[in-house]
């Protein structure tokens, strides 16, 4: 890939994707999909992998089953196990990279520093850590679990031992021996306590909130099945397939029916009781809110380890650091030689924001103020020709969310047609799109009314997925199937069309004069264009779909309702009920990587 020159002599590209964990990898790919070459990725990082290459903590993986947790268009044969671990998703991503010949498109050692709309060439200028560009669309996957939050914590600076945070492991930092603290008891916790126990000297578990802890099955999945996954392709669509509608099907119970969520309860304190004997530290571990309110956890060894007679229970938030000393807020004093935060990220306030600033000179952290929101999870108003990935509303209580990726890149894939088949219309050379503030703030009024019925609003707790006003900015309140149909075109008529000429914005409807477009102005909608293959890069993954853009997304969860022409790669593995574990697991059984998990705060 080699930009072309803009003004000033700097390089200027039609896409800048801004990240390469699975949103910007999954974009570049459906970039390269729908014929376009003409793009970077930029990667503050040395190497791609987004979340799972930050993570790398002891014990870390994926609590979402691995055959869900990928790319439609990527499937995977060989996943080592049910729930597999963080250096076989990284590696999964690495060869994503390689596989679709993404490697040229990618710049590491990039992080951007600002972003300004440039009205009078409709265009970004992009200042980051390597030199100076513009691109004509930003697309960005910086994603929410990718800036660590540290509370502030009195005393933390003159703390005279280790400290972390554990998306930042120091891995040449040596636990053994040593008296350690951990702070939260989030996703990322939970599998650490259980892994650094048995080396430390003595472990110390602040907890904050206590959380709703299921049984994660995981196995080894054996060669037969493998073997039958890379020779017969459709055991591998089955086992997809089954996965995904499991978990469909629990959704109404999380977004409309809370109050079927008490069996689940009962499923999980029976959990905490075959390992937790002693009646007051079942107590301290078992939560006042209803299940699912928070992030549902899966461990099948957290239990056991909190246990542990080395391993002690702090139910009460770290107030101050004395020295070495750590201070909880009932005043129970605590003497560690290291502390790791698991406090998650900052979600709801993503540090990008400060560095976007669109028409009107506003950032995008000062347009988002009083709350992120984003028509379709993807555009904001006042940023024109700027997505995200992973935006407002688009995460999961209960699913993966490269569903949701991967209903963004359809849209995505839309919106740039729509920009080339203005560009080449009678409006008068080059155009951008704006979200009109109108079509935000109705998608954002429907999306938060029916928020008020989920148990994310009602089940009495206080989570990382709401924000300091206290409004659910983070989560999807319905199932994968109806976000794809939400985001599976661009309507026009949400849209405001940019000229370059006049400087002013003009009605998106003007755009059923666009040649080819065929559709009434009271439609406002462009007819999906079937724009080229281009180049696909290299061989797909064994099974992955053909280079073809109309087929790009196809199998994005296997049978997706309303849309059967997306039935893909879904399914069930030979022989069924052996799997019934990884298949059928709990509502809520989180839908991010364990390791990319967030307990909000100490």
């Amino acid at each position: 890939m080699s930009g072309t020159s803009g003004r000033g002599g700097r390089e200027h590209v039609r896409v800048a994707v801004i990240g390469s964990g699975f949103g910007g990898l999954g974009a570049a790919v459906r970039l390269r999909r729908e014929g376009i070459t003409d793009f970077v990725v930029l990667e503050r990082a040395d190497s791609v992998g987004g979340t799972w290459r930050d993570n790398s903590y002891p014990g870390c993986a994926c609590d979402v089953p691995s055959h869900l947790y990928s790319f439609s268009f990527a499937p995977n044969p060989d996943w080592p196990r049910t729930f597999s671990g963080q250096p076989a998703i990284r590696a999964y991503l690495e060869h994503v990279a390689d596989t679709f010949g993404l490697r040229r498109h990618i710049r590491l050692d990039t992080e951007v520093r600002m972003m300004r709309w440039d009205a009078d060439e409709l265009r970004w200028e992009i200042e980051t850590s390597a030199g100076e560009l513009t691109a004509d669309v930003v697309v960005s996957a910086t994603g929410p679990l990718s800036d660590p939050k540290m509370p502030e914590i009195p005393g933390l600076a003159e703390f005279p031992g280790k400290v972390f945070h554990s998306a930042r492991w120091d891995h040449d930092y040596d636990l053994r021996g040593k008296r350690v603290a951990m702070i939260g008891t989030g996703a990322s916790a939970i599998q650490i306590v259980p892994a650094i126990a048995p080396e430390v000297e003595r472990l110390t578990l602040f907890q904050r909130t206590p959380p709703w802890v299921m049984p994660r099955t995981d196995r080894a999945i054996t060669a037969v099945e493998r073997w039958l996954h890379r020779q017969l392709p459709f055991t591998r669509a089955a086992r997809r397939g089954l996965l995904w509608g499991i978990r469909e099907l629990q959704v109404s119970a999380f977004t409309k029916r809370p109050n079927q969520l008490g069996l689940i309860e009962s499923l999980a304190k029976a959990n905490m009781a075959r390992s937790i004997k002693d009646p007051a530290l079942r107590a301290k571990l078992t939560p006042s809110y209803r299940i699912g309110c928070k992030r549902i956890l899966l461990s099948s060894e957290y239990y056991p380890a909190l246990a542990r007679p080395d391993v002690d229970l702090v139910a009460s938030g770290l107030k101050e650091i004395r020295g070495s000393v750590l201070v909880a807020a009932d005043g129970t004093e605590t003497e560690v030689d290291a502390i790791i935060f698991g406090t998650g990220f900052h979600v709801t306030d993503m540090p990008i924001a400060d560095r976007v600033v669109g028409a009107d000179g506003r950032t995008l952290a000062d347009t988002w103020k009083d709350g992120m929101q984003a028509l379709r999870g993807a555009t904001a108003a006042g940023f024109p020709n700027w997505m995200t990935i992973i935006g407002p509303n688009t995460g999961l209580g209960n699913s993966s969310m490269i569903l949701m990726i991967e209903s963004q890149l359809n849209y995505m894939a839309d919106y740039l047609r729509q920009l080339a088949l203005l560009d080449g219309s009678s409006l008068g050379g080059k155009v951008a799109l704006g979200a009109r503030p109108s079509a935000v703030n109705r998608w954002n009024r429907q999306v938060q009314a029916r928020m008020e019925r989920t148990v994310w609003n009602t089940g009495g707790c206080t989570s990382w997925y709401l924000d300091a006003q206290g409004r659910n900015t983070t989560v999807w309140p319905g199932t994968t199937g109806e976000f794809r149909r939400e985001t599976r075109g661009v309507d026009l008529a949400e849209y405001e069309v940019v000229r370059v000429a006049e400087r002013e914005r003009v009605p998106a409807v003007v755009a059923s004069a666009v040649p080819d477009v065929g559709v009434a102005p009271a439609e406002a909608k462009v007819r999906r264009s079937r724009g080229g293959s281009g180049e696909s890069g290299a061989a797909p993954l064994p099974g992955a779909l053909p280079p073809d853009p109309r087929a790009s997304n196809a199998g994005e969860a296997g049978m997706t309702p309303g849309g059967a022409s997306n039935a893909g790669e879904a399914g069930m593995t030979p022989g069924g009920a052996s799997n019934a574990g990884e298949a059928g697991m709990a509502p809520g059984g989180a839908s991010n990587a364990g390791g990319a998990g967030n307990e909000g705060a100490a």
